[in-house]
């Protein structure tokens, strides 16, 4: 449940010029508004499981954008359910300015996307949920220019054809094959977010090797049989999921207000030590493996003043940084 200082869930991935939103729990739209991002024009939000600290805030920022005149159709993703779901909240919200369009997904099914792909995998929540992975595809080696210029590849088209791994022939009827300038695949990034779930094998293999796992903690170990119970974890469970998938770093979310951060933050660095337990506002910064390791910047996305930006325009103040929030 909410607190003075943290919102229930949200979660916004920018990657490029994209923003994708997971979960809409309740405030998630002030909480734009509060941040340095406005309330963004999204166009696509996905949603883990129907609990309502998960959706509630889905049919006000519904409205919002239609009583702003948004024309632009937005598209919600969830497991088996979502349908019906929205039979409900279309009471609530009413008639929109846009449309919106349902896509019920289930364990195992993918999006392809432009450079990535969106997999969906079993989570043990008790109920019909998902979790959801960011998965980058490898990107070309690096351009050897000096190798380049020594075969005669002039600056220009040529060269980017072959950065996009397609062969060129020069004006001599030579033929250079992209393997001849660029050096070995680079790996993408990988963002997997857990939801709500016990600690499961199959959290566990949709994490392996990912740059971050984004995983609840809703309790400690103090609390160990009532996550049981829930189909929660401690923080020491997720801790293990981490270790276990070979995650470069942890953030603990879904946090109850039983705890402080750094209580829960003890705990599962006891067992991984790079861990984090992300405050709203919070960013962490996930670089391409040859720039560095993923980084948390405490109030990324708050004004410098402390002030909200409620005024800004949609999508404002955003860089072309790829980032997880």
């Amino acid at each position: 449940m909410p607190t003075a200082r943290r919102s229930p869930t949200a979660l916004l991935v920018r990657r490029g010029g994209e923003r994708l939103l997971f979960d809409c729990g309740e405030g998630t739209q002030r909480q734009f508004l509060r941040s340095t991002l406005g309330l963004v024009d999204l166009t696509e939000v996905f949603l883990t499981h129907f609990h309502a600290d998960h959706y509630l805030g889905l049919p006000g920022m519904l409205k919002t954008f239609s009583l702003r005149g948004r024309e632009l159709p937005i598209t919600v993703y969830g497991p088996p359910g979502l349908n019906d779901l929205f039979a409900s909240l279309r009471k609530i919200f009413g008639r929109l300015t846009f449309s919106v369009e349902l896509v019920e997904l289930r364990p195992g099914e993918s999006l392809e996307r432009d450079g990535y792909v969106l997999e969906t995998f079993a989570v043990e929540h008790g109920v019909s949920a998902l979790g959801y992975g960011l998965v980058e595809l490898p990107r070309p080696g690096r351009f050897d220019v000096e190798t380049a210029d020594s075969l005669g590849v002039p600056p220009g088209p040529e060269r980017g054809a072959l950065q996009r791994g397609e062969p060129v022939t020069l004006a001599d009827d030579i033929v250079v094959e992209p393997e001849q300038v660029l050096g070995p695949p680079r790996a993408g990034r990988k963002l997997v977010l857990s939801g709500d779930t016990a600690p499961a094998r199959a959290v566990v293999e949709a994490a392996r090797g990912a740059d971050l796992l984004v995983h609840e903690a809703t309790f400690c170990v103090d609390e160990r049989e009532r996550a049981e119970e829930t189909r929660h974890s401690t923080a020491a469970e997720a801790a293990q999921v981490a270790l276990a998938g070979s995650v470069k770093m942890l953030a603990l979310t879904h946090v109850s207000t039983r705890y402080f951060g750094p209580e829960v933050l003890r705990e599962a660095r006891e067992l991984f030590a790079n861990t984090a337990v992300p405050k709203d506002f919070d960013i962490i910064e996930l670089p391409f493996q040859e720039r560095g390791e993923p980084r948390l910047i405490k109030g990324g996305v708050l004004p410098e003043d402390g002030s909200g930006a409620g005024q800004q325009p949609a999508g404002s103040g955003t860089s072309s940084e790829e980032k997880a929030e």
